[in-house]
């Protein structure tokens, strides 16, 4: 009996030695699969940083075991899908092991790319700056610490845009010596508050002419001169006549008023003198004064081949003509001051010869016909005082001299 009771017992310690073992070994298998299950989850958040880093243009789909396993809330699951929607940056390249640095820093750059690009101005450049170089996201790492001056360039980009025309500064055109010795002087226009330089030349004024236009006899004399073109009136296209009566028009060269303010404004005769458009083609020679002031401005009048003759022959020019024009971009010395710049003509409707040649109407009358004046004429080049007839109607420049 004793014996049988005992074979029970071992045989009630076997069974419970089999059911301990078959629980310890369902439950080993319990936390395998659990550790498992862990591991994918953790695999499957990597895996959508990762694709989300790679596609910023692409929406991103979560798995189901990467949606219930991540540590994240929704809302930052959100937060890193609008970041990587955001079109017109390249995303940085960020290590798998950091997704929280990766969601940073793709809010970083979310952010500052719409900066960048809220300037209409500038949404060209932003966009063809962010998406030409898609070969090397690498260059996109640094996006977030210059995103200061993306934003800087696109600032300057709208000032640029906005920003309107600088006037020329004239200073530019004047001989550096006498510039610095303080020969030049400012007066006003009144009519248009446009400040001109000018200054005083001493020199030799002809008395008398000989048949082929030689002076024979001179005295010494002085005139204060503008050391640049006259620019008054309303611009009116090139291929029209100068006919409204009731105001001062005139033509800038190519139609653009910026060459007005760099080169002055260029009349036909009949506009420069002030008379009716009638006198470009029929004799108003008998109209013509002494000291005309034409569209001068007052107490000035218009400059004479006279005039020009003392300002050639001024004192201290060693170059003769080449000495009158600029050293800025007209092939002279300016040692007289005067300043001549190449600013073309308007030669029977047609804009020509700007930086090569320019020419002025005298205030008198041609010796070809009613319909010419008689004119000064430069080039950059010229050797000899140019001076001829030609029409009326062409455009030229105008300077002039203040009444002593």
């Amino acid at each position: 009996m004793r014996n049988s009771f005992q074979r029970v017992i071992a045989t009630l310690n076997l069974f419970q030695g089999k059911q301990s073992l078959t629980i310890f070994l369902l439950a080993a298998m319990l936390a395998f699969s659990a550790c498992d299950d862990s591991s994918s989850a953790s695999s499957d958040e990597t895996g959508v940083s990762s694709s989300s880093v790679e596609s910023p243009d692409s929406s991103v789909t979560l798995s189901g075991a990467s949606a219930e396993s991540n540590g994240s809330s929704d809302e930052n699951m959100e937060k890193d899908k609008s970041s990587s929607s955001v079109k017109g940056y390249e995303p940085a390249e960020v290590s798998s092991s950091s997704a929280k640095e990766t969601k940073n820093s793709s809010d970083s750059k979310s952010s500052s790319s719409i900066k960048s690009g809220d300037s209409s101005s500038s949404k060209k450049d932003v966009s063809s700056s962010s998406v030409s170089s898609s070969s090397s996201e690498k260059q996109s790492s640094s996006s977030v610490g210059s995103s200061s001056s993306s934003e800087k360039q696109s600032s300057s980009s709208v000032a640029s845009s906005s920003s309107e025309y600088v006037p020329f500064d004239h200073s530019k055109a004047f001989d550096g010596t006498l510039w610095r010795k303080g020969a030049y002087k400012t007066f006003v226009d009144e009519r248009n508050n446009r400040e001109y330089y000018y200054l005083q030349i001493d020199g030799k004024r002809c008395l008398k002419y000989s048949e082929t236009n030689r002076c024979l006899s001179t005295k010494d004399t002085s005139i204060s001169v503008m050391a640049e073109n006259l620019n008054v009136g309303e611009m009116v296209r090139g291929f029209k006549d100068q006919k409204d009566d009731s105001k001062i028009e005139r033509y800038c060269y190519d139609n653009d008023t910026a060459n007005c303010d760099r080169y002055g404004g260029l009349y036909q005769w009949a506009e420069m003198m002030g008379f009716n458009d009638s006198c470009n083609t029929k004799s108003c020679a008998h109209l013509i004064q002494e000291n005309h002031q034409g569209i001068c401005p007052n107490g000035w009048r218009l400059l004479t081949y006279d005039d020009f003759y003392i300002i050639v022959n001024s004192n201290g020019n060693q170059d003769g003509v080449k000495g009158t024009r600029s050293t800025f971009g007209f092939g002279g010395s300016n040692d007289t001051g005067y300043s001549l710049v190449g600013a073309g003509y308007n030669w029977q409707h047609t804009f020509t010869r700007m930086n090569e040649s320019t020419y002025w109407h005298y205030p008198q009358e041609g010796t070809l016909g009613d319909n010419t004046s008689f004119v000064g004429c430069q080039s950059r080049t010229e050797t000899t005082l140019c001076s001829q007839s030609t029409y009326k109607t062409n455009g030229f420049s105008v300077r002039c001299v203040k009444v002593d």
